[in-house]
């Protein structure tokens, strides 16, 4: 490791870390992982309303805007002076893809489990299999109706649906690198407005025609219109929190935010069309103003006990190895469900439980067998130099 390098790490471990953003990471992925038991149970039964955490997934939402809060505070100063853009990359890419990696093989092993068909029940080539478990891996998404598209709904990683927020993600980390952290605060300052009249017009219009925002998982056009409006938005505004963040008293900030959480995603879905979508409304109001303010409140408390330390930890640890796993055993749980004909929670709740319980430990699993010694393989390997 060169002088550079070594001042560059010492800068960075004189910052204090912000415990109660992890862990608000975690109690949001932790919320993912049930309002996807609750999107099978509404897959199964032909595509109804979700009734339970109905808006779980604004948390894609949550976490770009701790993204962009997290990465400017941590490179906003480094990048470019004490540290590269390569650096920058290697760094992010060993945070980031080794998960990515897992989630694949796991969403590979669920696929062939579930027999290597499609949801109408067409059987897939393996070499086909192969192909998606490949782009999977190397983060090349899928084409609606592509070959490589095994289970034949659209998705961008039909081996691990949500991979599609990370794809995002990793556009924004390039931006970020590229240009955003170059603006000045007004220019930010305007990107940012700019671009969160994209949102509101893209939410208040239901400019896709699902009646809510929940888009960017396939590649047709106005769901990556509306994905890229809802990573860049949050992430630019994360990005200018951390540029004017002046930490105010709070007192129960993680569970004061968590609640908040909590008690937005359960919002039920809010008819109405005219003279805007409202469930939008509901939406963008969460996107431009709640996620931020959150955000704020979050990274100005503290935990004041060793206990509350250790949770957030816990949460903020097993947050990102969550969400990248879960999905591949709903995929199960949804074959489950459809197989079974059962539609509601009463009928599927000890099924359920099994996966949600088994998502975590899965998670942790990767987390301590996997995850923590890749990063500290790769960063010796490749950064220590």
């Amino acid at each position: 490791m060169d002088s550079r390098q070594i001042s560059s790490a010492a800068y960075a471990d004189t910052k204090p870390h912000y415990e109660i953003l992890d862990g608000l990471r975690g109690v949001a992925a932790l919320l993912v992982v049930f309002y996807h038991i609750f999107e099978g149970l509404s897959f199964a039964a032909g595509g109804t309303l979700i009734t339970t955490i109905n808006h779980g997934y604004l948390a894609v939402d949550f976490f770009f805007i701790l993204s962009g809060f997290v990465i400017g505070y941590a490179y906003d100063d480094r990048l470019g002076r004490s540290m590269t853009l390569g650096d920058f990359f290697k760094r992010r890419l060993i945070r980031l893809h080794p998960m990515i990696v897992m989630g694949a093989l796991i969403g590979l092993v669920t696929y062939l489990i579930q027999g290597s068909v499609q949801w109408d029940g067409t059987r897939v080539a393996t070499s086909m299999v192969m192909l998606a478990l490949l782009c999977a891996m190397f983060f090349i998404p899928a084409t609606p109706g592509s070959p490589y598209d095994v289970r034949g709904n659209g998705e961008m990683f039909p081996l691990n649906g949500p991979s599609w927020s990370l794809f995002f993600e990793y556009i924004g980390n390039i931006l970020y690198a590229i240009a955003l952290h170059r603006l000045g605060n007004k220019a930010l300052t305007f990107v940012v407005a700019l671009l969160g009249v994209g949102v509101a017009w893209f939410a208040l219009f239901d400019v896709a025609g699902y009646g809510m925002i929940g888009v960017g998982w396939t590649l047709d056009g106005v769901n990556f219109l509306g994905g890229s409006l809802r990573m860049l938005f949050p992430f630019s505004l994360g990005l200018l929190l951390s540029r004017h963040f002046k930490p105010t008293r709070v007192r129960g900030a993680f569970w004061l935010c968590s609640a908040v959480l909590l008690a937005l995603f359960i919002v039920p879905y809010i008819e109405g069309n005219e003279p805007v979508c409202w469930n939008g409304a509901f939406e963008a109001f969460c996107i431009l103003f709640v996620f931020p303010t959150l955000v704020w409140l979050g990274a100005s408390g503290q935990t004041t006990d060793r206990r509350s330390t250790q949770i957030c930890k816990f949460l903020g640890d097993i947050s990102f190895p969550l969400y990248a796993i879960h999905y591949p055993l709903m995929y199960l749980f949804y074959a489950w469900l459809i197989e079974q004909k059962i539609y509601t929670i009463a009928e599927a709740w000890p099924v359920a439980l099994v996966v949600y319980v088994g998502s975590v430990l899965l998670a942790y699993a990767c987390l301590k067998w996997y995850d923590e010694p890749m990063r500290a393989w790769l960063r010796k390997k490749f950064m220590e130099k």
